[in-house]
Parts: structure tokens; sequence; C-alpha cells
């Protein structure tokens, strides 16, 4: 059934640092206190007069960097909560599919993520309304847009997370490659020539023994080519996630300069010759094999890969930053910056679940303790406003907060796609244009006719 969202405007780029301290004090008192036995007066309590009534709830996520510190978050809650129990369920690739089943299933979770508009357009009977939760006040401008419906809030937002072509300084500097000098798409190919001819000549051989080429182009990762590389092209064009969720109809007017991301990326990796390949290469090879043990000096990746690289080497980790992803001739010099995920509450689960899980939820966000959990331990950038002195200590969320306080960002879109088309359709378009069994603007033709099938298939749903 069709309904009438009123979706805010998503414009996910003040991050807004001006932090307030507040406590949110979720505790809430028990009900059950044992009646006084009038025929044994005593001034002893009874033992269980406090006690909670027991309570487990299933949490779902989709971010698979932050798994094993969100474990340990939610051992010290249920450290704390003795009468609550979570069980976490960290899925990473194929969320949404998962999370279909999932609902299928008859398991459905407590806690469960979802994207913008058009997740929130599919999961929209499933939500419970946040409106009333004590973090609402706190979100910074902007991140509540994606999840905001006829003035009532369904979501709270993960994080604020930016991204581009995460580079390895050291490499760069030992090629003699001045980074300051990358202003645009030519200069940024020009860069790109010259490190890949000193890696060839192997003149960086002994400081860098493994490696093999500027890219490593993970295109088995149709998430990362068809959301975060299209959404280059299409944010200028469509402004917004809530634009594109209305788009009948896309133009794709930049398609010449995403092939030119594209292509320099395939060009210069260590599948170059090969470029089938890259079909098969996934996240885990692009930046736990990849850039975190020095095997390629850039990846299209975000500030949320900083624990992965961490994990794997740390000296590697502090030399990361972030270049933007220049749409040649038209934004050159700006991150796209967003809201990867939203949680949200089943609104079919119990009383007892609703009210565990909205009380973890606070916890993990707004206590002193899970606001440490939140900065130090999953390298969030916060997207609540009231952090004050808890700055984010990452090389990378700090290339965002930089990015962001030179007002050089661009706006996620790729939340606004009609289901499906993303990965679906865009992505694996890309993989059969690596393939070289579809050229490009083949490939384009097909998008822009799925996209209009698509969206007229979301309007009627």
């Amino acid at each position: 059934m069709k309904k009438n969202y009123g979706f805010k405007m998503f414009t996910v780029i003040a991050l807004v640092m001006a932090m307030l301290v507040s406590i949110v004090g979720c505790s809430s008192s028990q009900n059950d206190t044992k009646k006084d036995d009038k025929e044994n007066v005593s001034n002893e309590q009874p033992k269980d007069s406090n006690k909670k009534s027991d309570v487990t709830i299933e949490l779902f996520q989709f971010k698979l960097e932050i798994a094993k510190a969100l474990d340990e978050a939610v051992a010290e809650y249920m450290e704390e909560n003795p009468n609550v129990k979570i069980n976490v369920q960290s899925i990473g690739e194929g969320y949404s599919v998962q999370l279909k089943a999932k609902m299928q299933s008859g398991k459905e979770p407590t806690i469960f993520n979802v994207g913008g508009p058009s997740d929130v357009n599919d999961w929209s009977y499933k939500l419970e309304d946040l409106s009333d939760q004590p973090w609402v006040q706190h979100a910074a401008v902007g991140t509540l847009g994606g999840v905001t419906i006829d003035d009532k809030v369904y979501g709270l937002p993960y994080s604020v997370e930016g991204y581009g072509f995460v580079y390895n300084k050291a490499m760069f500097e030992a090629a003699d490659v001045d980074v300051s000098a990358i202003k645009d798409f030519a200069t940024l190919e020009a860069a790109v020539k010259e490190l890949d001819g000193k890696i060839k000549s192997g003149e960086l051989k002994e400081q860098f023994p493994d490696l093999e080429a500027v890219f490593e182009l993970p295109a088995k990762e149709t998430w990362l080519t068809g959301q975060h590389t299209t959404n280059i092209a299409l944010s200028p064009e469509l402004g917004s996630a809530l634009n594109a969720f209305n788009a009948k109809k896309i133009d794709y007017k930049y398609s010449d300069q995403l092939k030119k991301i594209v292509d320099l990326q395939a060009n210069y990796s260590s599948d170059a010759d090969n470029k089938q390949k890259l079909c098969a290469v996934d996240n885990t090879t692009s930046v736990e094999n990849g850039i975190a043990i020095g095997r390629v000096a850039m990846v299209q990746q975000g500030n949320w890969i900083y624990p992965s690289v961490n994990n794997v080497d740390q000296e590697i980790a502090q030399q990361l930053d972030i270049l933007p992803i220049p749409l040649e001739g038209v934004i050159e010099d700006s991150i796209p910056i967003g809201v990867p995920m939203y949680w949200t509450v089943n609104v079919d689960a119990s009383d007892e679940q609703k009210k565990a899980a909205k009380d973890f939820l606070n916890w993990l966000y707004q206590s002193e303790k899970g606001k440490e959990i939140i900065v130090n331990e999953f390298f969030f950038i916060p997207p609540f406003t009231n952090y004050e002195g808890l700055e984010a200590k990452d090389c990378l969320s700090r290339a965002v907060q930089r990015y962001t306080n030179e007002e050089k960002t661009m706006p996620w879109v790729f939340m606004g796609y009609p289901s499906g088309w993303c990965m679906d359709i865009m992505g694996t378009s890309i993989q059969k244009y690596l393939a070289g069994v579809q050229d490009w603007d083949e490939a384009i033709e097909y998008c822009k006719e799925q996209w209009e099938e698509l969206a007229k298939d979301n309007a009627e749903n």
C-alpha cells in the first residue's frame, strides 16, 4: 500500500561538534515489590523486591567492522543489566537479503538496521516510533531526515561517515609524489601514473616490498561500485536522497566522467592486464589483504575501514588519509558524507523487549560509558551534538571532519536509489563492463531503463 511520506530534506553535511554534556538517566523502577506480610512485620526488605523481569532481545546489524567492539559493549551492558540478554548477529555483505529472510523465518529481530528513504519505505510497517527517545534532541542537523515520516522519527543514526580514495601517505612521500598538488582528476591521474611507474621500476621495493599496484578495485562488492562509486556521478545530478527516491528516471549526464573513475582504478590495479579478475576481488582482499599490508597504495573506501586496518598493522593505519574522487569538470574537491544506517526497533516485539531495546540504544549512544565506546572503540564520528571532549581520534575520521570543516562535501544520494537498482543492476553492470561482455554506453542505457522500471514498481507497492 502506497503511503504519503513527509521526509525531511536529507542534508547530511553539518557536523555540529559543539558539544553539550548530558547525562541520560534510564533507570526505571519496578512495580513488582512484594507486599509486606502484615503478620510478619520486619524492617528487612524482601531480597527480590527490586528484581526486574528477565528479557531477551535479538540484535541484527550490518556493520562487520564493529562486530568485536559491539560484542564487548553488549557484554558490558548485560553485566550492568543482568536481567537483559542480548543476542547479537553481525552480518555485513548481503544484510538486506538476510534481513528479509530473518523476518520471513518468524524469528524477527528486536533491533535491526535500515538505510535511507528506500529502506524506510520497505520496512515502514515494522518500525517503532522513537520520537520520544532522549537522544532525538541531540541528533546533529540533517541526520534524521532519512528516517523521519510525518514528523515521527523511526531510527537512531549509526554515525557520520565519509569516503573517497583512502591512500597511504608514506608511499606517496617515498615516491616523491606531492599529494597537495592533487586538485582535480587530471592531477590525480598524473600522480597515479607517476606512482605506478615507480612501483613497476622497483624504485619503492626496498621500502615497500609487498607493494604491487596503486589501486585495488573490489568489483565483487556491488555495494561499493553500485552505491558509492555511482554516488559520485549521481549526487550532483539528483542533489539529495529524497530527490533520488522521488526520481522516476535519471539522465546519468555525468556517466562519461564516471567511466573515467572506474577505468582509473582498473587500469592501475594489480589485475590491470586481466580486468575480469577484478569481479572476484572482495572487500577483504582490498582492505585487510590490500592497503593494510602495504600491497596497494590506494582504495576507494571510507573512514569505516580504520578499525580493520588498525587490527592488521597499526603503523600503516596511522599513515592513512583521504583524497576526493574527482568528477571531472563537475565536483573535484569534495567527498561524499552521510549516515550509513539507522538502528530501529521492531514494532511487533513485546513491550518488555521494546523497552529493553530502547534502553540499550540510549545507553550505547548517550551514557558516558557508551560515548567512550562509540568514539574510541567503534571509531565512529558521533551523529550527536552532546559528545563534548570526545573528538575522533583516528586519522580517517579526522580527515572526514577536515573536509566537513572546509565545506568540501556532497550528499549521499544512493540511500534513495530504487530498491535493487544499485547492487543488482548498476553493480553487476560495472562487472560486465570490466569483464568485457558489455560496453560502457550499453551498461548506462540499461541502468537508466531499469531505474525507470524499479521506480515505477516501488511507487506501486
